[in-house]
């Protein structure tokens, strides 16, 4: 009986279960490794391999205690192999959450990072409505502008006597100068245009003893112009295009995902499978907006059908600060039954840059879950179930809620900042706060590395069509080069008096980048204006690229002055060209 027990003790194992290409590799391990290096299975097959000479010694000098031993142990290995080969794995993530209970954060960063999450996990502790509140000033909470510069040509030049100047240089590329005298106040304006940016400037007069050239005043706004000569543009509708240019970056339209996570939920396919709207998450988008039939619906729709009910019946949508928001409700979008992925709704949410994430029950949502090139951020709301009344007890209903948010590493941070702790126990506030975050946050996520890319190689694109017909139709205007060579020297299309050409080419270039990532080729002309070409690897699916909601990683081009202005447009050409 000692001897068994010595036995057992002596030959149990560890498990060890490695993966490998064709499947899973045991291996079986003494516990007493460092004493015995090699296995003892091999030991044993060893022996059983080895010839009828080398055995006999074995057997006879061992008599009959090491032949017994033998085969206990060739039974044992045999015996119990079916149930040592089932290996217990890690629990499920779902498991291991669900087994933590309520003491988790309502966001929780992915395994390999690449996600910042505000408040930060380290200050993650059980908040009360009855805490001291910091940060819950209505009055920070200010609109970002996506390019504060952008109308002054509109505000400061079109109402005033002024010229503009394009020119071709071998570093910087197309050049568009504007110049404007501001006679009352004595001072010169000036607008340069590039391919990265715009620069303005404003100079005193009595600065110079004569009015500088447009070659002085662009090498005092950057000192890389290099070019000798600029020339005049005198095409007539000159304005109307340069405004196009300077705006096209300017929108007061936008659109946001919503998801609508309940408890237990952890996958994009849980998440996005969810039909039934609870009476809690509509209180949350009454907060949000107003609900709207899609139907005849005149205001900005963000890419929903408002004619034929493909994209369902309703949303919600609102106006905040002169600007109109729609809102794509994962449960309001068209739910195909046996599609785990959902791509009508995928397609929707997944070419959003920010969304908004409702949590009901105590299930973080992991930042990476989503998977899409597009989205940069998300801003995770969760009821509070228990609120302290005015006496002390337990109250019921909503109005307490608890925010976090997190984005992508690259993206910058962004206001207005969350409350400490974060939570909100007015809806009105709650609301100011969230639009405004939102707004912000999608202005925010143009900045990180993809879409900066993206815009850069659209503003690039955009200028090079813009410089090229202005000069050539102030060429025509000054009688150098006949009308009629327009559209076949140049590639115009629209020449005709009311059509021009840059601005359809603006449109087509608008409708490119608001698609979604497949237009990330080599550039192609079309109509004078060079534009992304679509990659022939990718293929499209109910009118969007199969990019915007593969999980995948991103096949990008090599990194080259990829840019657009705007990778998305959310402004009414998208929608009502």
């Amino acid at each position: 009986m000692e001897r068994d027990s010595r036995n057992e003790k002596f030959f149990s194992r560890k498990r060890s279960f490695t993966f490998g290409a064709y499947g899973g590799v045991d291996k079986f391990i003494s516990e007493n490794e460092t004493s015995r290096p090699e296995p003892l299975e091999h030991s044993i097959l060893d022996i059983l391999d080895s010839p009828t000479s080398e055995t006999k010694p074995f057997l006879s000098a061992g008599s009959n205690r090491k032949v017994t031993e033998l085969f206990e142990i060739i039974e044992k290995l045999q015996s119990s192999r079916l149930d040592e080969q089932r290996c217990e794995f890690p629990l499920p993530l779902r498991s291991q959450i669900l087994k933590i209970g309520h003491d988790l954060p309502l966001i929780l960063p992915p395994k390999l990072g690449g996600y910042w999450i505000d408040p930060p996990l380290q200050k993650f502790a059980e908040t009360s409505p009855t805490s001291s509140h910091y940060g819950l000033d209505r009055e920070t909470y200010d609109i970002m502008e996506r390019d504060s510069e952008a109308t002054y040509y509109q505000e400061f030049f079109r109402s005033r006597y002024h010229h503009s100047f394009t020119a071709v240089d071998p570093s910087l590329g197309p050049l568009l100068l504007s110049v404007c005298l501001e006679e009352e106040e004595k001072r010169l304006r000036v607008i340069l245009r590039m391919r990265e940016c715009s620069m303005h400037g404003v100079f005193s007069v009595s600065l110079f003893p004569n009015i500088p050239s447009a070659v002085e005043l662009a090498k005092m706004l950057c000192d890389s112009v290099t070019v000798s000569r600029f020339d005049v543009v005198s095409y007539l509708k000159a304005p109307d295009l340069i405004t196009a240019f300077d705006e096209h970056r300017v929108s007061l339209n936008f659109k946001f995902g919503v998801l609508y996570q309940r408890e237990g939920q952890l996958t994009e396919e849980d998440i996005l499978c969810n039909n039934e709207e609870s009476e809690e998450f509509q209180e949350f988008l009454s907060i949000l907006g107003d609900t709207v039939t899609l139907q005849g619906f005149t205001g900005f729709r963000g890419g929903l059908d408002v004619c034929h009910g493909q994209t369902g019946s309703d949303a919600v949508f609102t106006s905040f600060h002169s600007r109109e928001i729609m809102f794509h409700v994962s449960t309001k979008l068209p739910f195909t039954e046996g599609d785990t992925q959902q791509l009508q709704r995928k397609r929707h949410i997944g070419n959003d840059i920010v969304a908004i994430v409702y949590q009901e029950g105590h299930t973080p949502f992991l930042s990476d879950v989503i998977g899409s090139h597009f989205l940069h951020c998300f801003l995770v709301v969760r009821r509070v179930r228990k609120r302290v009344g005015e006496e002390g007890e337990e109250a019921g209903g909503g109005g307490v809620f608890q925010v976090s948010v997190t984005a992508r590493e690259d993206v910058p941070p962004f206001g207005p900042s969350l409350p400490d702790p974060p939570i909100f126990t007015e809806s009105s506030l709650l609301r100011e706060f969230l639009l405004t975050k939102l707004i912000n946050a999608e202005i925010s996520c143009y900045k990180a590395e993809r879409f900066s890319r993206l815009e850069l190689r659209t503003r690039s694109s955009l200028l090079e069509g813009l410089q090229a017909e202005l000069s050539t139709r102030s060429q025509c205007m000054m009688g150098d080069s006949p009308v009629s060579t327009l559209s076949t020297s140049d590639g115009m299309r629209g020449v005709t008096e009311g059509s021009g050409g840059f601005i359809e080419n603006f449109k087509r270039a608008i409708r490119v980048r608001s698609n979604s990532f497949d237009t990330l080729g080599g550039p192609r002309k079309m109509g004078g204006v060079p534009l992304p070409q679509k990659p022939k690897a990718a293929t499209e699916r109910d009118g969007e690229s199969e990019l915007a909601y593969k999980p995948p990683e991103p096949s990008f081009p090599p990194t080259d002055n990829l840019g657009s202005t705007e990778v998305k447009d959310h402004s009414s050409p998208q929608e009502n060209m």
